[in-house]
């Protein structure tokens, strides 16, 4: 079958990567804010416990990305990439209302919790349609032998979305008493996140539905476990060293937490710089090179990092390995989008896509915060931070063995229906 391929628009790129942005940032600003959250909703006999309910509450969001990622999937794979990523935004804006004018449990008791907890699983449902949907878009939208450069955008939509998170964290405890944090001062992101409804809205009203999924005719199997093995390696640290390193450094290493939402957003600012640059590299040199070699210098350099850093715990150590870790982060993110989208069809690739990410990110990423605050306290070293991203290192370089490499397959998209263009 024959078409002709859409030149991509720049705007339309950039704005699905604002509304991606924009939605990662409500889902993650929750994990930013855990101690402040622990205390106001989640009230128990000792810090340990409270902080545990509170994770388990940021996990919980999780058990719905599956089946808001299948349904979200099955809609954008049948009504569009467009109108999949409209419902998102709207069901992602009710949650986060919920969240920023939520009573705490002091004013209306267990309502309170119970309030957090439904709007994290509404969160997670959005959220499940999220990443399939969006990197479907920037893939399909892209010249066959860009495809690493575009979809590397969805995963700098993500760095950006979290590196805002931090840069809120950063200034709000830097110039708010512990005392205006806690009474007003922690619901200020998540109100400003409520710009997502109008702004978000109007943004993805304006994409143009992609030409592969209009002309696209026939489906064939994917590689379900290659990628799920590839979304456990990445998710594990995304949560870990970007959304629990603030909770780790103010708990385990006693810095200040403006100090440690400093360290954050100095390291994501290098992790988004990275991304794309490697999603260009990727079209060049193929994307299995690329993020094996950043798994390797993960499993190499993460345990003498974090020995390091609980040895002599300053701002300078937490900055430097944050520097290290976001970075190499940012290599295998530059082409880990565009791999993923690259094993499926354009008929299934929604579906097929949400199903691989969001059961790797609910058994691995959603209750990260919660297993490697229990395993510090049931090991009493906390180390156990590193052994869990050295575990998820391992299992990606296991995963990139069975991946298929499509960098320089330009029948790829002919294969869908879709014939390439010239860039």
């Amino acid at each position: 079958m024959s078409g002709s391929r859409i030149t991509p628009k720049p705007l339309q790129i950039a704005a699905a990567v604002i509304g991606n942005a924009l939605e990662w940032y409500d889902f993650i600003v929750f994990g930013f804010f855990t101690v402040i959250i622990a205390r106001l909703f989640f009230p128990a006999d000792s810090q340990y416990a409270s902080l545990l309910l509170t994770t388990a509450t940021f996990g919980v969001g999780f058990f719905m990305r599956p089946v808001g990622g299948i349904l979200l999937g099955i809609y954008a794979d049948r009504r569009g990439r467009k109108a999949a990523l409209l419902m998102v935004i709207a069901l992602m804006t009710v949650a986060i209302a919920m969240i920023a004018f939520a009573p705490t449990y002091a004013a209306i008791g267990v309502g309170a919790p119970l309030i957090i907890v439904m709007a994290r699983l509404l969160q997670g449902f959005s959220a499940g349609g999220e990443f399939a949907s969006a990197t479907a878009f920037l893939t399909e939208s892209a010249p066959p032998q860009r495809r690493g450069f575009y979809g590397s955008w969805q995963m700098v939509g993500q760095g950006l979305a979290v590196l805002l998170g931090a840069i809120l964290g950063t200034v709000l405890t830097r110039s708010l008493t512990p005392q205006a944090l806690d009474g007003w001062g922690w619901r200020i992101p998540f109100l400003f996140g409520l710009i997502i409804g109008p702004l978000g809205l109007y943004i993805r009203r304006n994409l143009d539905e992609t030409s592969a999924f209009l002309q696209s005719s026939r489906s064939q199997p994917g590689q379900q476990s290659s990628c799920l093995g590839m979304v456990v390696s990445g998710t594990i640290s995304f949560y870990v060293i970007l959304i629990y390193i603030p909770t780790f450094a103010r708990t385990q290493l006693h810095l200040p937490l403006d100090q440690a939402f400093l360290a954050q957003s100095i390291g994501l600012a290098c992790e988004v710089v990275l991304i794309p640059i490697f999603g260009v590299l990727s079209d060049h040199v193929g994307r299995k090179p690329v993020m094996t070699a950043a798994l390797v210098l993960d499993l190499v350099v993460t345990y003498p990092l974090f020995s390091w850093v609980i040895a002599s715990p300053s701002f300078g150590a937490l900055l430097t390995m944050q520097i290290i870790l976001c970075s190499l982060f940012g290599v295998f993110n530059g082409p880990i989008s565009t791999a993923l989208a690259e094993q499926f069809p354009t008929r299934v690739r929604s579906t097929a896509l949400a199903i691989s990410y969001n059961i790797a990110v609910m058994l691995f990423g959603g209750f990260a915060q919660f297993f490697v605050t229990w395993l510090i306290q049931a090991t009493g070293t906390p180390i156990a931070p590193a052994y869990y991203l050295m575990f998820g290192a391992a299992v990606g370089l296991l995963a990139a063995l069975f991946l298929r490499e499509r960098a320089r397959d330009a029948q790829f998209l002919i294969a869908d229906g879709v014939e390439p263009t010239a860039a």
